[in-house]
């Protein structure tokens, strides 16, 4: 197991029990927006059979089920997050696995959708990830993704970066009870704005009629991309 599976793993099986209380503070309730309007915007519906990757305690998945879809399955990494997405939702018991993007025990063209959100800057292999992606959706499906992002703004920016290094970290030490996870977190969406271009690592993946959307003065963007 690499250095940074062990250490995802680690922090969010630690923070689990926080998880939902601190996602909604600390974005102030903005990210009940950003799962519904990215699933929107990917034009999910009943006909849909989603896989929610990277899922944690399945808000997503929860979400996707107000657009209809009754066909979905969650997977993560995390054994503490699939238990909790199992207490909140009963009816994804047994659609519920432990497994990581780079390796998926999912056969070929089995899904229409596939969703991430805020998940893809902890993958330890994006470049595997986004191929094992495009091997199970089938012809027309779309992977997408809600991630994080640097606000072009520098104003925006600024203020950004303060409260994702300073006080983003104190309120989810406090809350969580663990100073490495909300030290990691903030870090890993600076260094991953900075490194990784998502449109591209789709494209050469094999994807195509790729579209990307910024929300909320940037600071989260939607990538959205058909096989």
């Amino acid at each position: 197991m690499s250095e940074k599976k062990q250490q995802v793993k680690r922090i969010f099986d630690s923070i689990a029990y926080r998880y939902d209380l601190l996602n909604h503070l600390l974005s102030v309730g903005i990210d009940i927006y950003w799962r519904n309007k990215a699933l929107k915007l990917t034009q999910i519906n009943k006909d849909s059979i989603l896989l929610d990757i990277a899922c944690g305690t399945g808000d997503m998945s929860i979400t996707a089920r107000k657009f209809g879809v009754v066909k979905s399955f969650g997977a993560d990494f995390s054994h503490n997050m699939l238990n909790l997405f199992k207490k909140k939702s009963p009816w994804i018991d047994g659609r519920c696995l432990q497994m990581v993007a780079e390796d998926l025990p999912v056969k070929d063209n089995a899904v229409t959708n596939i969703t991430v959100a805020f998940g893809v800057r902890n993958f330890y292999n994006i470049p595997a990830a986004f191929e094992s992606f495009f091997r199970i959706l089938k012809t027309g499906g779309k992977v997408t993704i809600l991630e994080f992002s640097l606000p072009k703004n520098k104003f925006i920016s600024a203020f950004y970066v303060f409260y994702f290094k300073n006080i983003l970290p104190l309120i989810g030490k406090l809350i969580s009870k663990d100073k490495e996870a909300y030290s990691y977190l903030p870090s890993s969406v600076e260094d991953f704005d900075k490194k990784v271009n998502l449109v591209k690592l789709l494209k050469d993946a094999g994807f195509n009629c790729i579209d990307k959307y910024r929300l909320t003065f940037g600071i989260v963007q939607v990538v959205i991309a058909r096989k």
